[in-house]
C-alpha cells in the first residue's frame, strides 16, 4: 500500500473513502465531523441515524453525499485518559476496522484524519506512531493508497518523519 501524509481539507479529497473521527452518537459535533458532517449535507445525517451510535473503536459507513468521496467512514476514537484505559487498543482498532470496511466497499483509496488528536487530547506523536504501524501493516489487498490528511504543519510534519522511518 502507498501511504502519504499531506495538509488539505478531508472534505475536498477526491478519494474513495475519508474517515470521520465521529463521537459514539454518529450524529456530528465539531472540529472534522463537524466539517465533515457540513459538507456532506442533512442526508449523512439521516443515514448516521440509523446505526443508533457506534462503540469506541468500531466502524461504519455511509455514502459521502454532496462529499467527492464516495464513501464516508465514521469511527469513534478514544478519548486520551494517560493511556490506562485501552486508548492504544481503541485507537489501532479505529484504523483496522475502518480498513477493514473500506476493503469491503472495494475502496481503492481511504484518507484519514488525525483521529483522537483534538478534543479527545490523545498525544499527537503516540496517535500518529499508532495510525502509521497500523495502516503499514495492513495485509488486505484494498484500499492501495492510504493519505494522512493533516490540519496543521506540525502534524504533516510528525507523519513524514514517521513514513520515512
Amino acid at each position: 500500500m502507498i501511504l502519504r501524509a499531506i495538509r488539505d481539507d478531508i472534505t475536498t479529497l477526491h478519494v474513495d473513502a475519508i474517515v470521520n473521527a465521529a463521537n459514539c452518537t454518529l450524529l456530528g459535533g465539531g472540529g472534522v465531523d463537524g466539517a465533515i458532517h457540513r459538507a456532506a449535507g442533512p442526508l449523512l445525517l439521516e443515514a448516521c441515524r440509523r446505526f443508533n451510535g457506534c462503540p469506541t473503536g468500531e466502524a461504519r459507513i455511509t455514502p459521502g453525499f454532496r462529499l467527492p468521496a464516495k464513501f464516508v467512514i465514521h469511527t469513534p476514537g478514544p478519548v486520551w485518559h494517560g493511556g490506562t484505559r485501552g486508548e492504544p487498543a481503541l485507537l489501532r482498532d479505529c484504523y483496522r476496522n475502518s480498513l477493514r470496511l473500506a476493503e469491503e466497499n472495494a475502496c481503492a483509496s481511504i484518507a484519514f484524519p488525525c483521529i483522537s488528536t483534538g478534543v479527545y487530547r490523545y498525544p499527537k506523536f503516540e496517535a500518529a506512531r499508532i495510525a502509521v504501524e497500523t495502516v503499514r501493516a495492513w495485509e488486505g489487498e484494498l484500499p492501495q493508497e492510504a493519505l494522512f490528511c493533516c490540519f496543521s504543519d506540525d502534524q504533516l510534519e510528525l507523519y513524514r518523519q514517521l513514513l520515512n522511518r
